[in-house]
């Protein structure tokens, strides 16, 4: 997160929060599974084994779907090379799109398997120069991080780059509440905002990216 431009950290922040909206309403939907936390999905299909396969089976399908939507993002971006950005984005549209037309047709479980594709393949969308990319949809990593850097300030042998990490967790953590409203007012609405949200995000990657020349 630290070595991207400020463009790009907004951009990742504005990630963040689309990821959290769309995990809230997964998990809404789903009853108690995440579309994009996948370590807590891992959990459901360990417990899941151990008390009883029907959870432990939905847990693995979903795991399985969110991979490979990191692989197509990956693919996607890879070929898209420095359009990559607003190209996985657009993707990412496309599959919310999806999503929200198969649960106006009262398709729940294949919204649900839509989503967590999307956030699969929203995890290849922000990547450096030298091609690191930021996770956007696990906070585990990025906790972590904020805590070795505060650890660092606190012997007085870091700065201020902590305040980066608490960001993007704080803005996953607010789209997951704004999420969690909307689905829970007006599932079609809250499709509907998750799907203008990452449009937005695509436009606005495009826009970086012709101002970068």
């Amino acid at each position: 997160m630290i070595r991207f431009d400020r463009a790009h950290q907004m951009l990742a922040v504005g990630v963040a929060v689309l990821a959290g909206f769309v995990d809230a309403i997964g998990f809404v939907e789903s009853a108690g599974f995440f579309v994009s936390f996948m370590t807590g999905n891992s959990t459901r299909l360990a417990v899941g084994l151990a008390e009883g396969p029907l959870a432990a089976v939905v847990a693995a399908i979903i795991v399985t779907v969110f991979v490979a939507g990191v692989v197509l993002g990956s693919l996607a971006g890879a070929w898209a090379g420095r359009r990559r950005t607003p190209i996985v984005l657009f993707g990412v549209t496309i599959l919310l799109a999806t999503a929200t037309m198969l649960r106006l047709d009262h398709e729940f479980w294949s919204a649900v398997l839509a989503l967590a594709l999307a956030m699969g393949v929203a995890n290849a969308a922000i990547a450096g120069r030298d091609g690191s990319v930021v996770g956007v949809t696990y906070m585990t990593g990025t906790l972590v991080q904020m805590g070795q850097k505060i650890a660092n300030a606190l012997r007085r042998e870091g700065d201020r780059r902590w305040v980066y990490h608490l960001g993007l967790w704080g803005a996953l953590v607010g789209g997951a509440v704004l999420g969690a409203h909307a689905v829970l007012w007006s599932p079609p609405l809250a499709y509907a905002i998750a799907v203008l949200l990452a449009g937005l995000l695509a436009l606005r990657a495009g826009w970086i990216v012709r101002q970068a020349g």
